[in-house]
């Protein structure tokens, strides 16, 4: 074991003291994937809705219901889990990297690069573990399959497209709300596929070739509305094209429409959603017309990203320079809306 990953026996040995900022759908959900875990001590939680705050308390009575974000910090956990509006997400991970406490961030890690930057610059000079929720590199089978894109399995990729079309649109205000949201379909679907195209090929150099928002069918540019339906196409260094579509309220007869299909010169992978279902995912490798399963369904794959950073905060608290890819998606992002 490396000297930087060394720790005091004690700190892997007792449960990571972790607290929760935010417990709406998603705050609540990841708090309820660590029921049960004993390597994680639920100490503090803050929502501003009382009876969310409520809930939680009876699923975690030894737990203190904090006032504020200062109430919560003060608790001096080892993390803190965000689920926060987007726009809070910058002010409130740098509030607790400040203080020299880990962060997990639902997406994104902030509304605009600076912030993003700000968040990372943070993270660097406290010297502490930065996540964010990006839950679909979890789905079985993808680790998978960023192992045998390193490998060359798929040969130089060609083309690579990712779609996310959802037949609903988010039913709280402040997700239709720029200043507080950030933008619309884009930065809440867009950004899960961005991040897969830089993941499993170790964030490759990417360029914009085209952008196009729309807001109920009328192209509009980011600073005028919240767009529902995205389309944007990127080419790679190596000349291979990235497509990504996405949309809210899309009439797609079914719940939603989540896929990955990538081509090579040597083979090819689909991943993809089954029967519209948010939550069952195929995963196959392909050569010719012949193909080969990596990851299927059941699989409880939602709170796997928290579960992991939980592992890592508990043998190492340190910075953590993956973290450094965040930028890269943030970066492509923000090119997007601006164009």
């Amino acid at each position: 074991m490396s000297a930087q990953l060394q720790q005091p026996a004690s700190q892997s040995a007792r449960p990571a003291r972790l607290g929760f900022l935010g417990l709406g759908w998603i705050g609540r959900k990841r708090l309820d994937a660590l029921q049960g875990c004993e390597d994680v001590e639920i100490v503090a939680f803050h929502d501003i809705d009382p009876k969310r705050t409520r809930a939680a308390a009876e699923a975690h009575p030894t737990a203190l219901v904090a006032q504020d974000v200062d109430a919560l910090l003060a608790c001096d956990p080892d993390g803190v889990v965000i689920a926060t509006p987007n726009a809070l997400h910058a002010q409130d991970a740098v509030a607790c990297l400040e203080r020299g406490i880990a962060v997990f961030c639902q997406k994104p890690l902030a509304t605009c690069l600076e912030d993003t930057r700000r968040v990372i610059d943070a993270a660097q000079r406290a010297d502490r573990l930065l996540g964010i929720d990006y839950c679909y590199r979890h789905v079985q089978g993808m680790s998978e399959l960023k192992s045998r894109l390193g490998a060359g399995e798929l040969g130089d990729l060609v083309s690579i497209d990712l779609t996310f079309h959802n037949a609903y649109a988010p039913d709280k205000a402040w997700c239709l709300e720029r200043r507080l949201s950030g933008g619309g379909c884009l930065l809440d679907l867009g950004v899960h596929l961005i991040d897969l195209a830089l993941w499993l090929q170790d964030a490759p150099e990417m360029e914009l070739v085209s952008s196009r928002l729309y807001a109920q069918g009328r192209s509009v540019r980011a600073a005028d509305a919240i767009e529902d339906s995205a389309y944007v196409e990127l080419r790679q260094a190596n000349g291979a094209l990235v497509r990504v579509a996405c949309s809210w309220n899309a009439h797609i007869g079914c719940e939603a429409i989540i896929g990955m299909r990538m081509l090579g010169t040597q083979g090819g992978a689909y991943w993809r959603n089954v029967g519209g279902s948010f939550y069952d995912f195929e995963l196959d490798i392909s050569r010719g017309n012949s193909s080969e399963r990596l990851g299927t369904y059941p699989d409880d794959w939602g709170g796997r990203a928290l579960k992991e950073w939980v592992r890592q905060l508990r043998q190492d608290r340190s910075f953590d320079p993956q973290a450094l890819m965040i930028e890269r998606g943030a970066a492509l992002i923000e090119e997007m809306y601006r164009s």
